[in-house]
Formats: C-alpha cells, structure tokens, sequence
C-alpha cells in the first residue's frame, strides 16, 4: 500500500482500555499505569461518551483539589471526542489532529472501539517515512 493510501487500522493501537464514565480518578490512572497508555476512551452502556487523558486527569486534581477516589471520570472527560473509521484515511486523520490539537483519535467501526491512535502513534509513521532505507547489497555496483 502506498504512504498515502495508508488507513488508520495499518498503524492504530488495536483493543483500546476503555473505562466507564462512573468509574473514580484513581480508576483511570490505575488503568493508565498498569497498561501504560496517556488516553482512554470513556464508555457508557457501551457507547463512546468521550475521552480522557492523563493531562485531563491532572488538570482536574490540581484546579479542584479533589480526591483522586471520589471524583468520577465524567467529571475530568472530553465529552465530545474525536472518533474516526479503521477504513479512513490517515492523512485525513493526522489533519484533523493537527488542525484541532487532539491528543488521539478512537477508532469505531460499527458502534465498538476497536482502536486508538495516538500523535505518538502519528510520530512513528512519521519517523519510519523519514528514515532512510537500507541499502541493498545486491543492488550495489
């Protein structure tokens, strides 16, 4: 496939940790920490309420001074997240993400998060397109 026909699903992050919008601060950090991811996407009866990331997190504990315990999740999301197809185009994507400073994308198809990607993700395209190529010895003269 070439570079620009690329699709999210040839470089996403396949079965994103989600947590529940009920779910405590301290919850999502856990998940965050044993899973070493920065984003989860936020569920609700099985549907996508938004995102959260670690910043978030932070960002609430230290403008509200609340315990990480008794805060829940909905509290510290993005409500309106940015979500993209397997199937779109990344260059489509990374613009998007670009455009508008989202940290991550989730990846839907048909209703169920089966990915995410990440501008960390975005940067190791980056790099591997802009390392150079090993030569090939049989080539050489």
């Amino acid at each position: 496939m070439t570079r620009q026909g690329m699709h999210v699903s040839a470089v996403m992050t396949r079965g994103a940790h989600t947590i529940s919008r009920d779910q405590s601060l301290e919850s999502a950090h856990h998940v965050m920490d044993k899973f070493h991811v920065r984003h989860l996407p936020v569920m609700d009866h099985g549907k996508v309420a938004g995102m959260v990331s670690e910043h978030d997190l932070y960002l609430l504990e230290t403008l509200r001074e609340t315990n990480a315990f008794d805060v829940r999740v909905e509290n510290a999301m993005s409500a309106d997240p940015y979500t993209v197809s397997p199937n779109d185009p990344l260059y489509e994507v990374c613009d998007e993400m670009a455009r508008n400073r989202y940290g991550a994308a989730i990846v839907v198809e048909h209703g169920r998060v089966v990915g995410i990607f990440t501008a960390v993700d975005a940067l190791r395209v980056l790099s591997d397109m802009l390392r150079e190529p090993t030569p090939d010895p049989a080539t050489r003269q």
